[in-house]
């Protein structure tokens, strides 16, 4: 049985590559070093959990003991001590969410530089360790970097993945090896990349009786084992563990795009496009004057957009290109543009004004009167024309499934540098798992997007 030998002070971080979305430009991470005991490790990749963990706590107990001290001196008349605890909670929470970001940051250096990390060892079917390493390399914030893998049969890995053995399959080969051997095949190849954990790819043949022996072994020896379930973008808090007999069972919650939630996400829709179009009315007349001086045209362009549903609506925006722009639409698509999602990093159509209304996301600030109508979100998946949804397959029409937003994970994701493939990708994942936490999450990211202004055009 051929086995590569593989050197363990430095395998490459094969699985925090340049990530295909959310990173891009990010330099080649370094080496891992195999050596750093794993208590360390640990240590490292658990901070932002602890931080978070012990920010939480420690907020609740301040609030708590302050209001109970409120309570029990009675200082300040009735609602002094109101306004007392609003305003010391108030400091408390944007404190410790300070705290965490920073944390959370310092996690996030730290791995690319190769250090925090998991030295992972992949096990299981080549295709089904292809598919694995290219899922782990789609972000860089989780700790697993493949460094070696255990292929199941014959089959050609990805590059910069070291096949440290190859595991038997099937057939008479599989039979003449028994279960202590493979798990000690294992072992011996996750010693070989110095691995912290042994995950196991979809489809592997550590199940059952096996995984638990294999369990065994790599726990004594102060490893991890981990192993991926073959789901794709579903979220942790969509799924529950469950024991049936001797089973267990591992429940996907269905995904729900109604009731109390989706009443609640477009209250606060409204509620902060109306507070957002009232602060910012000085900016959005500079910039309609702004538009008005750079070119014949009107100065919001409308364009019909499909929402939720399959339901046409006609959303607005600044124009941003001569009053032609339509027109030579479908002469650029002809040149070699992607009728699907059709951008151009040097768009002849653009005007001076637009492209700078374009770099910082302005153009898009009269949506604001598309969410207050219900017909927009402020995230959502990107709202698609009707002549891109008459091409839509049966997965790219789940999109229609949510209201379209303002932003989204395209839009904190990469922008007009993403390909089709990954904005539908990010679309669904959106539709599959969204929650008013997701949405805050992505409006913060899209702040530091637009500042930035990278990948728009």
């Amino acid at each position: 049985m051929a086995t590569v030998g593989v050197s363990p002070t430095g395998a490459r971080l094969r699985g925090h590559r340049h990530a295909r979305t959310g990173d891009r430009g990010r330099p080649p991470a370094g080496e891992v070093p195999a050596g750093w005991p794993i208590p360390g490790y640990q240590r490292v990749i658990n901070i932002s959990t602890v931080v978070a963990k012990s920010v939480a706590i420690g907020t609740a107990w301040a609030m708590g003991a302050f209001l109970l001290l409120s309570i029990v001196t009675g200082r300040g008349g009735p609602y002094a001590d109101h306004v007392q605890f609003v305003g010391f909670s108030a400091l408390v929470l944007v404190l410790s969410l300070a705290v965490r970001q920073a944390a959370r940051r310092r996690l996030k250096a730290l791995r690319r530089s190769g250090i925090a990390v998991y030295r992972t060892l992949a096990v299981g079917p080549g295709a089904q360790v292809n598919g694995l390493v290219d899922r782990l390399a789609t972000d860089t914030e989780h700790p697993y970097v493949v460094v070696g893998a255990c292929i199941e049969g014959e089959h050609q890995l990805v590059e910069d993945v070291p096949q440290v053995t190859r595991l038997p399959a099937t057939g008479a080969e599989l039979e003449s090896v028994d279960d202590e051997t493979l798990v000690r095949m294992v072992l011996d190849a996750s010693g070989q990349v110095g691995a912290d954990v042994v995950c196991l790819a979809p489809g592997s043949q550590f199940s059952g009786d096996r995984m638990r022996l294999l369990n065994w072994a790599v726990s004594e020896r102060g490893m991890r084992l981990v192993s991926e379930l073959g789901t794709v973008d579903v979220y942790t808090r969509r799924m529950t563990a469950r024991r049936a007999g001797a089973a267990t069972l591992l429940h996907v919650g269905a995904v729900r795009l109604g009731g109390a939630r989706h009443l609640a996400k477009r209250f606060v829709d409204r509620l902060a496009a109306g507070c957002l179009l009232v602060a910012a009315a000085p900016l959005l007349l500079g910039v309609a004057l702004a538009v008005w001086r750079s070119s014949p045209g009107p100065v919001i362009y409308r364009q019909t957009r499909v929402g939720r549903g399959g339901r046409t609506f006609t959303m607005l925006k600044f124009r941003t290109m001569h009053a032609d722009a339509d027109a030579r639409r479908a002469e650029l698509v002809d040149d070699g543009g992607d009728s699907l999602m059709f951008k151009m990093r040097d768009d002849p159509r653009l005007t001076g004004i637009g492209r700078i209304l374009r770099r910082y996301s302005l153009d898009e600030l009269p949506q604001l009167i598309n969410v207050l109508r219900g017909e927009m979100s402020l995230v959502g998946p990107r709202p698609p024309l009707p002549e891109e949804v008459e091409q839509y397959n049966r997965t790219e029409a789940r999109r229609l499934l949510a209201v379209p937003g303002m932003t989204g994970l395209w839009q904190v994701s990469g922008r007009s540098n993403l390909t089709w493939e990954e904005t539908v990708r990010l679309d669904l994942r959106y539709v599959d798992n969204w929650s008013l936490g997701m949405d805050a999450h992505v409006l913060w990211r899209t702040g530091r997007a637009v500042v930035r202004g990278t990948g728009a055009y």
